[in-house]
């Protein structure tokens, strides 16, 4: 067999966002591919494929990680968040009412990763100083925001979390 030739497939079986799916996969496809082309959730983006950007963040077993440097057979049996399944029922995740009340995004391109990687910190850390949100981000790259609206859309996230009442420190946006 020479280097060029395909490696076979291996079977997987991976819940993604509360959901079993199983198949067969080549050996070498990543975890953001899988999702992205086989389960058809595009809402994990492609950025830089070199795990510096963040964009492609996945909750995986309740960590956060890069799902472009994860190989989608490393996932067999595993639990798997995306974007996609914050939102439950019709209703927005307490993050993406943070997001969207407190401005947290400009282009949206890194919104998916950030969300994903702000996920994670909370379900560690439901109280964290700015400070803890700033170095629990601090993988994820945003070209947009400068991160201080970010920052304040995961406290906004945090705080409804908590069951508190947050406060939004923008102004009413009048129709």
């Amino acid at each position: 067999m020479s280097a060029l030739e395909p490696v076979g497939r291996a079977g997987i079986s991976v819940n993604v966002n509360g959901q079993q799916h199983s198949g067969e996969v080549e050996p070498r496809l990543l975890l953001v591919h899988f999702l992205r082309e086989d389960l058809n959730l595009t809402g994990t983006h492609i950025g830089c494929d070199t795990s510096n950007c963040g964009a492609c963040t996945v909750v995986l077993d309740g960590v956060a990680v890069k799902s472009c440097t994860v190989l989608a057979v490393q996932a067999d049996g595993a639990s798997v968040e995306t974007v996609e399944g914050l939102e439950q029922g019709g209703q927005l995740h307490a993050l993406q009412e943070g997001f969207w009340q407190e401005h947290g995004l400009q282009c949206g391109f890194c919104t998916p990763g950030m969300l994903m990687v702000s996920h994670a910190l909370l379900q560690a850390n439901p109280s964290p100083t700015e400070d803890e949100i700033r170095r629990g981000i601090s993988g994820n790259l945003c070209r947009c925001t400068g991160y201080v609206n970010i920052v304040k859309s995961i406290q906004y996230g945090a705080a409804k979390l908590r069951g508190e009442t947050p406060v939004s420190t923008q102004e009413p946006t009048h129709a």
